[in-house]
């Protein structure tokens, strides 16, 4: 079946449609229905405007190119399993939640609460902007040139490879468990507190407080820039390029660095005085 050049209001417009390509379609107007798409499987969908609430929940085995979720948009793409979005826009508030096997690429979001609770899930080139909570609670994870701007990134995830990726966000991965990043910018404070087997590799790190309270947190030929206060109360296993600002009493571990600027003892102020290389 083929649906071409429609404008689709109403509630459920095409509600558990099968082996369907969807094309050049627009999901807007006064009757202002929601979940159009809901129940569908086995669906293409190009080219298509989607200006209404909930279009895409409970759908399996999707493939969706070349199209515009506004802000209007809320909470697109729920429940799914076996999606595949690319150069998209999603812009609608929670545009992804407890979604299977999922694949983003070359796409761009502005999305608070942008996929929680999804599993299995491939991003390769793709920006955020301005959001907050992304990525809670997901796990087995593969992501590619990813391009994040925002806050409390990455809490609770598990099973994560993040690479050649630009972050800037604060309070990002904690509570994470087993969590590898590699040849990547991380930008924010208070990085990645209560982690469990977080390793950063070939990484450039920059903010206060990170990596504090850690379990089996290691860093490979990594750089720290204004970092200081790090690693309070973590194990850790470092080996970091150029300066540390200061280190506040590890737990366990070893850490080298060409300098570290001041070595910090438990309830003791910061001081100028102190310095280690």
């Amino acid at each position: 079946m083929k649906y071409k050049k429609l404008t689709l209001d109403e509630e459920r417009a095409l509600f558990s449609v099968s082996d369907s390509l969807i094309i050049n379609c627009t999901f807007d107007g006064k009757a202002d229905g929601e979940s159009a798409l809901k129940e569908a499987h086995d669906i293409t969908v190009q080219n298509s405007y989607f200006n209404l609430r909930y279009p895409l929940w409970h759908v399996t085995n999707a493939k969706i190119s070349n199209c515009d979720f506004t802000e209007n948009c809320r909470a697109p793409l729920w429940y799914d399993k076996n999606i595949t979005i690319q150069n998209c826009s999603l812009k609608g508030i929670k545009a992804l939640r407890e979604c299977e096997n999922i694949v983003l690429k070359d796409s761009s979001v502005n999305s608070t609460e942008f996929i929680w609770k999804c599993r299995n899930i491939k991003i390769e080139n793709v920006a955020i902007d301005q959001t907050e909570y992304p990525f809670f609670e997901i796990s087995d994870g593969e992501i590619k040139s990813l391009k994040l701007k925002g806050k409390y990134s990455f809490q609770y995830c598990t099973n994560l490879e993040i690479s050649d990726s630009e972050l800037d966000t604060k309070d990002a991965f904690w509570h994470t468990k087993n969590v590898t990043v590699k040849n990547s910018v991380i930008r924010g404070e208070y990085l990645g507190w209560y982690s469990e087997n977080l390793t950063l590799i070939n990484c450039r790190i920059e903010g206060t407080q990170p990596l504090c309270y850690c379990k089996n947190l290691v860093l490979e030929n990594c750089i720290m820039e204004n970092c200081d206060l790090s690693f309070e109360r973590s194990s850790v296993q470092a080996k970091v390029i150029g300066k540390i600002d200061s280190i506040k009493q590890p737990y366990e571990g070893t850490v080298l660095a060409d300098c570290i600027g001041q070595i910090i003892p438990e309830d003791s102020p910061p001081s100028d005085s102190t310095t280690a290389d």
